[in-house]
């Protein structure tokens, strides 16, 4: 009877220790790998910008499908590095083609962790190209030796500041600029 209830314990343990490395905290919220990429991004306070355009472009349904979609997600200071206005702007319903383009701009059909990325990398001799959802070109480079930095077709770059949130529908890296498509 021990001897079950000591396995049953180290069981638990093993068990709680590989889900709670699986959940990232983005910001101040934890991220669970249960869950879709809306469901996930809905609770951070780091993309409360990022959320409400996804609303107004009506890509909701979209990124709750089984995907899986890879998704480069600028965090709230990104935006406010833009053109002042640009982010109203574009959340007015006669922007809503261009704040689709946009959003899907950061979206990668498929499941591309940090390892799959680097390997893309390397196997590009140090430029990975993605096509994205919106059918833009995406670059990634390595900016050290464990920090990828992306490209938009318009030479303006991010830096990946939080890896794998792995979602129920693909994986999230946390970005800290708006990369844009050719207009």
């Amino acid at each position: 009877m021990k001897k079950s209830s000591l396995l049953l314990a180290v069981l638990l343990c093993f068990t709680n220790y590989f889900v709670s490395a699986q959940i990232v905290t983005v910001g101040t919220e934890a991220m669970f790998p249960t869950k879709n990429i809306v469901e996930n991004a809905v609770n951070s306070k780091a993309h409360t910008t990022l959320v409400a355009a996804v609303k107004a472009a009506d890509l909701v349904a979209t990124l709750q499908t089984k995907g899986p979609f890879t998704v480069f997600a600028p965090v709230n200071d990104a935006f406010e590095n833009l053109p002042s206005g640009t982010v109203e702007n574009l959340l007015k319903p006669e922007n809503k083609a261009t704040l689709s383009k946009i959003l899907t701009y950061h979206v990668v059909a498929g499941k591309f962790d940090f390892d799959a990325i680097s390997k893309a990398i390397n196997a590009g001799k140090g430029l990975a190209t993605f096509t994205t959802v919106s059918g833009g070109k995406l670059f990634a480079t390595m900016n050290g030796s464990h920090n990828i930095m992306l490209k938009d077709e318009n030479g303006q770059t991010a830096n990946i500041s939080t890896y794998d949130v792995l979602q129920s529908n693909g994986v999230i890296h946390v970005i800290d600029a708006v990369v844009l498509p050719k207009m």
